[in-house]
């Protein structure tokens, strides 16, 4: 059966709508101007609702209107096709009374979602039945709702998750402090809007922690020199206001109980509902999809996976989307859950593929050896003992990134790679920490993002075996343990996921290096992830004595 038609005009109004302890919260709600009842989707965030529907079309990631925080969909796609589509602004934001007490705060955790659910599910232009809606911030919204369990919420898609574990999985990838937030809260490129910031934003820490205390963790990371060099990040220690978001993240660099209860991963087995997870491959969002999908109790769920994170605002993939809503809220048999639970698009093929899981069922775990004259090979070689190295100077003295590279020979077949790559290799620096950057290309080419990218710090190298997954390996981010100069670690880093088909003839790269720079992203002005303060010798060592290996999970053809 098809989908639903668009067939209504749409009307536009504005509540307030009471939370549990009396707290207003502002949502717009566009519906179908005509009598009857409608399923309702619910979309919050901390962007602000009136942000959300521009008449601009829709820009690509780099131009000039480009505005990266306009993600709850189109509410007047879904209208005219008979939904009820509310945007909420989160608590202490927007036009939303109360405080906004950090990212993810508790009422931000489910409890205030669950009122407006319930409350969209009692108005007479419903019928009851309420699913989440939009991506990225929007997508933690809905899963952070649905672990709250409200008795009307009937089905989720959240797309481009971020920070199922807001530690590993957002703020600190590999235990490396990302900036992202920074320009996110305050509103520069991409997201120049950022949060609907009002007088009611308090940082967490400043409203949880003993002023003693608070003082002598401010002053540690003041202390910190990788912090220290930037500017912007020395003032917001000092002006915790500016962006009480990143300051609170400043003060926790390691995993506990701060990033364990504002990471809804820990109460995923709380969701009744089905549940659509969607997302690119490359970017951020992509380990939170493999780990929402596989992680989720017994309910109906696909998996999506993309390769090019779309336009804003963002109305991609409405149609796909409405086959799902209309199953699962109208009672439509679209056909949907009749397909395989997994598709993903493979770069370079150019289609379509679909799968039972992910990863996928026939995975080749596949050596590529780190060898002499930089070359990647299916063998390791022992010709040479002496080690490769490069020399990363701070940014604060140059910009350009020093690296080793590793090449294969031109490929005799097709060679197509499926999911997250991994690096084991064994390496000293002369400094007591660093940052290890390490990406995936095809040699030669142009393309801003890398295949696959990785991060760990070095002193958080130490691995939790127990926690691997079959998609993932784990670290123990709960202690620093930083290596001694001069001495030989064994460093494992997990890769971000792709999905390429090397063709004959082309090679594939392995990239070593320890700093982002602005010029990684042409289309950004911002910094991604911390980089080193101190001039650092590097030393990666592929003898016969110390393997070094990329493993990549091929997809035989």
């Amino acid at each position: 059966m098809s989908a639903s038609e668009p067939k209504y005009k749409v009307i536009r109004e504005t509540y307030m709508v009471p939370a549990r302890d009396g707290i207003k919260l502002a949502v717009d709600v566009y519906r179908p101007d005509a009598e009857g009842t409608y399923p309702a989707l619910l979309a919050q965030s901390p962007y602000g609702k009136d942000a959300q529907v521009f008449e601009s079309p829709p820009q690509p990631f780099g131009k000039s209107i480009f505005e990266a925080s306009v993600e709850s969909g189109d509410p007047y796609y879904y209208a005219k096709r008979g939904y009820a589509y509310a945007i909420a602004d989160f608590r202490g934001l927007g036009d939303s009374e109360g405080y906004h007490d950090g990212m993810m705060n508790r009422q931000e955790r489910g409890e205030d979602g669950y009122d407006i659910c319930e409350w969209l599910a009692a108005q007479p232009w419903c019928d009851g039945g309420v699913g989440g809606a939009g991506i990225c911030y929007f997508a933690n919204a809905q899963l952070q709702l649905a672990t709250a369990a409200p008795p009307h919420l009937k089905c989720i898609a959240p797309w481009e998750i971020y920070g199922d574990d807001l530690y590993k999985h957002g703020q600190y990838e590999g235990g490396v402090l990302n900036i992202f937030l920074y320009g996110l809260y305050t509103g520069t490129y991409p997201a120049r809007c950022g949060y609907a910031i009002t007088d009611r934003v308090r940082s967490a820490m400043q409203v949880s922690t003993p002023p003693e205390e608070l003082e002598k963790l401010v002053k540690k990371a003041m202390e910190d020199p990788d912090l220290r060099q930037y500017p912007y990040l020395y003032h917001l220690l000092k002006y915790p206001t500016k962006n009480p978001i990143l300051f609170d993240f400043m003060l926790n660099p390691l995993d506990g109980p701060y990033y364990r209860e504002r990471s809804f991963i820990e109460k995923i087995k709380n969701i009744k509902v089905p549940v659509y997870v969607g997302g690119p491959f490359f970017s951020f969002f992509s380990e939170p999809q493999i780990n929402v999908y596989n992680r989720l109790p017994d309910v109906p769920k696909k998996l999506r996976f993309y390769t090019d994170m779309g336009t804003r605002p963002w109305k991609g993939d409405h149609d796909e989307l409405l086959r799902w809503y209309d199953y699962w809220l109208k009672g439509i048999d679209t056909g949907i859950m009749d397909e395989p639970p997994v598709k993903y698009h493979t770069t370079v093929l150019e289609e379509w593929q679909t799968a039972d899981a992910f990863p996928l069922g026939n995975t080749a775990y596949t050596p590529f050896y780190l060898n002499s004259l930089n070359l990647l090979g299916p063998e390791p070689d022992f010709f040479n003992d002496e080690p490769d190295s490069f020399v990363q100077q701070p940014l604060f003295v140059t910009e350009e990134r020093a690296s080793v590279k590793y090449v294969t020979p031109p490929l005799s077949k097709d060679l197509q790679v499926t999911g997250a790559p991994r690096v084991r290799f064994y390496a000293s620096i002369d400094q007591k920490d660093t940052t290890w950057r390490v990406n995936v290309r095809e040699y030669g080419s142009d393309a801003i993002y890398p295949l696959a990218q990785g991060w760990l710090k070095a002193s958080l190298r130490k691995r939790d075996y127990g926690r691997d997954t079959a998609w993932e390996i784990e670290h123990d981010y709960t202690k620093f343990d930083n290596p001694v100069p001069g001495e030989i670690y064994e460093y494992e880093i997990q890769m971000r996921p792709m999905s390429h088909l090397f063709r004959t003839g082309t090679r594939i790269q392995l990239e070593i290096s320890c700093i982002d720079v602005p010029t990684d992203i042409e289309t950004y002005d911002v910094m991604w992830h911390l980089c080193p303060a101190r001039t650092t010798l590097h030393k990666i060592y592929r003898d016969g004595e110390r393997q070094s290996v990329l493993t990549l999970p091929v997809i035989p053809r």
